[in-house]
């Protein structure tokens, strides 16, 4: 593929958005099963539905943009879940374990930000009013997730306690 224009930019990365989305999908069922929370294992949950949902929101734009998706792998994304996978595999206090999981996920989900941020404009350039829209309606969940890890994070997990050290 070539980059001439500004629509090859934008179907370029909506195709890494798309992979991104697929692997972000496979891997949710894990961290959710690896979280000691119940209410992180519940927002993990939750995120998969809605990555589902975006999934089918990017092959709506595809459709309106008369072009198959061709499943560009992410490797960007990629490397952030290798990242979630490492913090499961780690021995260790499951309540750290979960703040570091969160840590995790926002960085997944600040990758989907800049991402569909980008995306959003380049539609909205080209005059795809109605893809933009779509766009931003996924941009609007990701920063939604983004802040509800942030809150479950401030509401427990950020306390003293896991500051202390560990007995010896």
């Amino acid at each position: 593929m070539r980059l001439d224009t500004l629509q090859d930019l934008l179907i370029d990365q909506l195709n890494y958005l798309y992979n991104a989305e697929f692997q972000i999908a496979e891997a949710l069922p894990k961290v959710a099963h690896a979280a000691s929370s119940a209410d992180l294992k519940k927002a993990f949950q939750s995120h998969q539905k809605i990555t589902q949902n975006q999934i089918n929101r990017l092959n709506e734009v595809f459709k309106k943009l008369g072009v198959t998706h061709n499943n560009h792998h992410c490797d960007g994304v990629l490397g952030l879940i290798h990242d979630e996978d490492r913090i499961i595999s780690i021995q260790g206090d499951p309540v750290v374990k979960d703040a570091a999981l969160i840590a995790a996920a926002q960085r997944i989900e600040q990758y989907e930000i800049s991402g569909y941020s980008a995306v959003r404009t380049y539609a909205r350039e080209l005059g795809y009013n109605d893809i933009a829209d779509l766009l931003q309606d996924t941009l609007d969940e990701e920063n939604e997730s983004d802040k509800q890890l942030t809150s479950l994070a401030k509401g427990g997990f950020f306390s003293p306690g896991i500051n202390e050290e560990a007995p010896k």
